[in-house]
């Protein structure tokens, strides 16, 4: 009889998600039919791409970037300048982990003694709830609409790209660190808990550890990204690469671009070893 149920299930599910090629037809049709609107909507028109004067302006515009400037002078500057985008990242990713580590511990549904026991915790579901929303709240609003407010308030130079990373990311790793938690395996969790394991035992001896991998991996994820962040917000007055960057463009110094685009790759490149190098040593 078990089987007999278990083969009529599997035979509804299969039922019920063999789509003909005639409906798959149709669905394709209707998304392509709704891209070309969409596209249409937004002015998207990559063939004027290729046309004549736009190749003309391409290859003038890009061989201006070639040789890149390698004057010892520029070097120094860039330098300087790239040890201020790190720093900037570096300080900025720093002050959001002080505030998305408690925001996650308070968030997250696993550390209640409602999700151990199954019972209804109306007020810490509540609180849960406000401090996802003041999460939502920061990453709303995007790292350069900070800065743009920020230099307002404080002026010019990086405090304000560092306090912008801080807010934006802030809810960034809030959200995904709990959201990491609460993916692991319950039933650690629950037997630490059975038998009188404190909700801090349990977040050090069970949740962490079998996450630890994927959260240091996330978070030198978001150090690339707060260095890519911090060289847009150099544009605003920031500080940093992007500052740099900006000068150079309006100057239409090219080779200068090309040099500090060089110096981009190479950070990248280097967060990506980061992050390579600890997966190898955690592991």
């Amino acid at each position: 009889m078990f089987r007999f149920k278990k083969f009529k299930q599997d035979k509804l599910i299969k039922k019920k998600f063999d789509f003909s090629p005639h409906l798959w037809a149709v669905w394709v049709l209707f998304v392509l039919f709704s891209m070309f609107f969409l596209l249409d909507s937004i002015e998207f028109y990559p063939w004027l791409l290729f046309d004549k004067k736009s190749i003309d302006l391409t290859l003038l515009f890009f061989s201006s970037f070639f040789p890149p400037d390698f004057s010892f002078d520029f070097l120094l500057l860039v330098a300087d300048a790239t040890i201020q985008t790190i720093a900037i990242a570096t300080a900025g990713l720093t002050l959001a982990f002080l505030i998305a580590v408690p925001a996650a511990i308070l968030i997250c549904n696993r550390l209640s003694v409602s999700h151990v026991d199954e019972s209804r915790d109306f007020t810490g579901g509540i609180l849960r709830y406000f401090f996802r929303l003041i999460l939502i709240t920061l990453r709303s609003v995007p790292e350069l609409v900070w800065a743009l407010i920020l230099v307002r308030v404080l002026g010019l130079g990086p405090t304000a790209g560092v306090i912008a990373i801080a807010l934006t990311y802030g809810g960034m790793l809030g959200k995904v660190y709990a959201e990491i938690l609460e993916s692991s395996d319950s039933s650690y969790q629950r037997n630490l808990s059975f038998n009188g394991a404190s909700g801090f035992q349990v977040l050090i001896f069970a949740l962490v550890p079998q996450n630890f991998l994927e959260l240091v991996s996330y978070t030198v994820y978001r150090w690339e990204c707060a260095i890519r962040s911090t060289v847009v917000l150099g544009f605003v007055g920031a500080g940093g690469l992007g500052q740099e960057l900006e000068n150079s463009m309006k100057l239409f110094k090219g080779s200068e671009v090309c040099t500090i685009l060089i110096i981009f790759i190479l950070l990248v490149f280097l967060s990506d070893w980061i992050s390579k190098w600890l997966r190898k040593k955690i592991i």
